[in-house]
């Protein structure tokens, strides 16, 4: 079955069925939480784990494109980012987390409680992920890859 990838870092399609191919959601998105929600818990992570949640007074630039698409939430302290894997962040929910560097990325967990289990190891249980392609821009993405053309739904 044909692939064709929906662009998911705008944020103006939500999702596309089709009966010929297969709609893969891509792009790259930031998950920041209101600031009025940081409290000790949150900056006990930055200490003991060296994640850092993002929050809405925080600039962040991601320096590349995913696909399939990855909606980051936190950045460690050697510049990686976190991320949950086709999915919103929901650290209660069952998508996996993925780690992100020198683009390569790196599979934490199988689900949100898995990762917050697993809080104070997360950098020994990284395991390669070949599943997410990290590219320099969606333009780069396009030049390979069948993206649905969202002008004509909108």
């Amino acid at each position: 079955m044909r692939k064709v990838y929906l662009d998911r870092s705008m944020g103006e399609a939500v999702s596309v069925y089709s009966r010929d191919a297969e709609v893969i959601p891509a792009g790259t998105t930031v998950y920041s939480m209101p600031y009025r929600c940081r409290n000790a818990e949150y900056d006990r992570w930055q200490q003991a784990y060296g994640i850092g949640f993002l929050f809405d007074d925080m600039r962040v630039e991601i320096p590349f494109y995913a696909v399939p698409w990855v909606d980051i939430f936190a950045v460690d302290k050697e510049g990686g980012y976190l991320g949950t894997l086709g999915q919103q962040t929901d650290l209660q929910g069952n998508a996996p987390i993925c780690y992100m560097k020198d683009r390569k990325c790196f599979l934490i967990a199988e689900s949100g409680p898995d990762f917050i289990k697993r809080a104070s190891s997360w950098r020994g249980d990284l395991t390669e992920y070949t599943g997410v392609k990290l590219y320099d821009s969606r333009e780069q993405a396009a030049r390979m890859l069948e993206f649905v053309a969202t002008e004509a739904i909108i």
